[in-house]
């Protein structure tokens, strides 16, 4: 088993581990990839890799897929393309999010292809993509009910239009995106359907033949067949996570990524002496307790207080006192624990596990939120490369 290891945004001329790292098996994210294609196929796969790739790691998961030869990629802004495009990634890569006038020439430089929202945007793509004597790549974004960006559903007909017009610009997909479709109740969701397929029609009805068309998240990749089309877009599907627990679990996938830490202090805590900012908890008894290097400041979220439990020697202890930013405070009862003894946030140590929807659970959010908050001061490790 081969390992490597990337700081991400934090260098150091020693080849020394922070206690706190990030692990990703490749092997598991491979297996996740080559299912959701087997599963998806005909049509093809989009993995999404905003905000550091779920806190995968944006550069190194890009290098995998396209190592598995992917279809498509796609990111939330263009800074993220533009990186992968520096760190030699080359297969196409949507940009999801809007986009200002001036960054249109990014797009261009680096050949990323644009989500277009509205006939503005489209004319500026346009107009820009013609001063560099170039041609832009876009995908048209229809809003079917999400209400954040993209031409209502209603209003399609002469966007769709325009762009085709536009002699500067390359429509190379249409899309849409489900605001429920990790839902057991699919009502919105197939009126999004509805609507997209109304938007669709337009292509029958000037023989034209039509884009790449895409809608499929995790939740409708996993559920609605109907919504595949030419391209599935998973996102946190691919990393292990499935989008809702009530949904049926077609793809069988596993989490690839864990977070480990090492226990820094140990100490024997008094009745009557309370723990952390706050001095929000206290013991009647004596107790011991050990200490660990990670905190909000790392994503470990202050709002889990009073509720995270870790893994530690096999076994599940709390944690105590408000959360810090950068150090916990883990009770061990009447056990034992010594320096360096490692110590699981997320992920299985005997016949214990601890999950990112666990996190969820304490934090009061979603497992989204959990992985994305991972900070990049948290090393990733990497293994079987």
């Amino acid at each position: 088993m081969n390992n490597s290891f990337n700081h991400d945004t934090i260098s150091t001329t020693e080849n020394v581990t922070r206690p706190t790292r990030v692990i990703v098996d490749l092997n598991i994210l491979r297996e996740n990839f080559k299912k959701i294609k087997l599963h998806a196929a005909p049509a093809k796969v989009m993995i999404v890799l905003k905000a550091n790739a779920y806190g995968h790691g944006l550069v190194r998961t890009a290098k995998l897929l396209q190592e598995l030869e992917a279809d498509y990629i796609s990111v939330a802004v263009v800074e993220e393309g533009v990186l992968l495009r520096q760190s030699g990634i080359t297969i196409p890569i949507l940009v999801l999010g809007g986009i200002w006038g001036n960054q249109i020439p990014l797009f261009i430089k680096y050949n990323l292809a644009i989500t277009a929202s509205s006939i503005e945007k489209l004319k500026q793509i346009n107009e820009y993509a013609g001063e560099l004597n170039s041609k832009a790549k876009v995908h048209l974004k229809i809003d079917t009910g999400m209400e954040r960006i993209g031409v209502h559903y209603y209003n399609s007909d002469k966007f769709i239009e325009t762009a085709y017009k536009c002699e500067n610009i390359i429509v190379e997909g249409i899309y849409s995106h489900f605001a429920n479709a990790d839902s057991t109740d699919l009502t919105h969701t197939k009126l999004q359907l509805e609507r997209f397929n109304e938007s669709l029609a337009y292509f029958d009805k000037h023989s034209i033949e039509h884009p790449v068309r895409h809608i499929a998240n995790s939740g409708a990749l996993l559920q609605m067949k109907e919504t595949y089309f030419d391209m599935v877009r998973p996102g946190i599907l691919f990393y292990g996570v499935y989008p809702s627990n009530d949904l049926p679990k077609t793809i069988h996938v596993a989490p690839a990524l864990t977070w480990k830490s090492l226990v820094v202090y140990f100490k024997v805590i008094k009745p009557g002496h309370p723990v952390g900012y706050g001095l929000t908890w206290q013991s009647d008894e004596n107790i011991r307790a050990v200490t660990i290097p990670v905190g909000y400041g790392d994503g470990y979220l202050r709002s889990m207080s009073g509720k995270a439990k870790v893994l530690l020697r096999g076994n599940v202890y709390p944690v105590i006192g408000t959360i810090s930013m950068d150090q916990i405070i883990v009770n061990i009862g009447n056990d034992s624990a010594y320096n360096s003894d490692e110590v699981t946030l997320i992920g299985t140590d005997g016949n214990n596990s601890i999950t990112s929807e666990n996190l969820a659970e304490w934090a009061g959010t979603i497992p989204y939120e959990i992985l994305t908050n991972i900070n990049t001061r948290v090393p990733r490790i990497y293994l079987n490369e």
